[in-house]
């Protein structure tokens, strides 16, 4: 099962000539998921992979720079003849602040669901769950975390033959956890594997409950809205500097760190070498990057620019002592 991570903003909350507003897509198998929805996500979309027929959209908090492109989206869709009912997550107080929206987006014959999720609740899907928790902002504000349900191990062909099990039907059975002809499926199958892990933080200043959530994720991504030589400023508006977001990842011991939400002051590459005097496997996506998630015995996420040049990604092992 693909999944990547398509980043459509990147920008804190004054979009530039490069970077624009939070807005980040996730794409597995068939669904297309929609983390925050600045001004002008649909207009990234369009003119990048296309606006698709999204499954969900989670909200982490309500500050303009975070949702304001929703209420287009939302009629964009109407007039797309879009069929399939659409749900939109967010932290308490999301739905009365869209109630007050209508008059801009009516309500749509495709079936819109507005839907508040309290921390620690989860929105279950098909082979995964999103799970909302509390960060730190001013405000109510959630963190996301997607988590993968658990496989099974791997199923040995060959010593399953020699139990006396046939190829065919009887190796599914087994794989599904039947007993066939007295062999067992511990038997034959290897130790469960993991599913995989994906946290975003939105807007926080750094705090415990996010490294508990990402705990060995495979991607952190997790806001940067300042150097560390600004972190009086950061801690007044409870935002993060890069350092400090690479301590959260070094803490939850992730396999990559993705820092967005950046303030126009600073260029790309000063973030990124900050927050790698930290934690060597952090990379700073641009609009339009994505970051590819492969099952964890198949390889280490890789950021691919949108221009299709690959950047290797540091691993943890190289990172500075400290």
């Amino acid at each position: 099962m693909d999944l990547s991570l398509f980043f459509a903003g990147t920008a804190a909350s004054v979009p530039s000539a490069r970077r624009g507003l939070p807005a980040l897509l996730i794409r597995r198998g068939g669904d297309r998921i929609l983390i925050d929805c600045g001004e002008g996500t649909q207009r990234q979309l369009v003119r990048s992979v296309g606006l698709a027929d999204l499954t969900d959209i989670f909200l982490t908090h309500m500050h303009a720079d975070h949702w304001l492109g929703l209420p287009g989206m939302l009629k964009s869709f109407e007039l797309r003849d879009r069929e399939r009912p659409l749900t939109v997550h967010g932290p308490p107080g999301m739905t009365a602040l869209m109630e007050r929206m209508r008059p801009i987006y009516g309500r749509p014959r495709y079936g819109l669901t507005l839907r508040d999720l309290e921390p620690d609740e989860g929105v279950r899907r098909d082979g995964y769950e999103i799970v909302a928790f509390g960060v730190r902002h001013r405000g109510v504000a959630h963190g996301y975390a997607l988590i993968e349900d658990g496989r099974p191990g791997r199923f040995d062909a060959a010593l399953a033959e020699q139990l006396g099990v046939r190829p065919g039907p009887d190796f599914g059975r087994l794989q599904r956890g039947e007993v066939v002809g007295g062999v067992h499926p511990e038997q034959v199958l290897g130790a469960p594997r993991r599913g995989r892990r994906v946290v975003f933080t939105g807007d926080t200043a750094p705090t415990d409950a996010v490294v508990v959530a990402a705990h060995r994720a495979d991607v952190l991504v997790h806001e940067a809205t300042f150097l560390h030589e600004d972190a009086e400023r950061a801690a007044l508006t409870c935002h993060s500097t890069a350092r400090q977001a690479a301590q959260v990842a070094a803490d939850a011991q992730v396999g990559m760190l993705a820092l967005t939400h950046l303030s126009a002051r600073y260029p790309g590459g000063q973030i990124r070498d900050e927050a790698r005097e930290v934690f060597a496997a952090t990379e700073v996506p641009r609009d339009f990057d994505t970051i590819d998630i492969p099952m964890p015995e198949r390889g280490e996420p890789e950021l691919q620019r949108w221009d299709g040049g690959r950047q290797p990604t540091p691993t943890v092992a190289d990172a500075p002592s400290r």
